[in-house]
């Protein structure tokens, strides 16, 4: 991440492709959350495949948050709920790197 950018405002600003385009983060909604946690659910089957099962299910768990927080999109949640789900989405890469 860059230095001379804010944390929450970077994650806020990745991408994320749901749905057939490519989103910023803090514009996804309930219904896209919960959408994104079932394809994932599907796709997830023996081997490899077994590891997409936790990010599903905090796809999940990021829809029933948003619910629960009475707000549209993951902008409106507290900055700590944000930057807690990032890593698990891989909205950005766990421990910062894919390296």
């Amino acid at each position: 991440m860059p230095e001379t950018e804010d944390q929450l405002d970077y994650v806020l600003k990745q991408t994320v492709f749901i749905r057939g385009a490519n989103r910023p983060f803090g514009e996804i909604t309930r219904d896209d959350a919960e959408f994104r946690g079932a394809e994932l659910k599907a796709a997830v089957g023996w081997g490899p495949t077994a590891k997409v099962a936790p990010i599903a299910r905090a796809w999940r768990e990021l829809s029933m948050e948003i619910q629960s927080a009475g707000v549209e999109t993951v902008d409106g949640l507290p900055r700590e709920t944000v930057l807690a789900f990032a890593p698990k989405l891989w909205v950005v890469a766990p421990r910062g790197s894919l390296l």
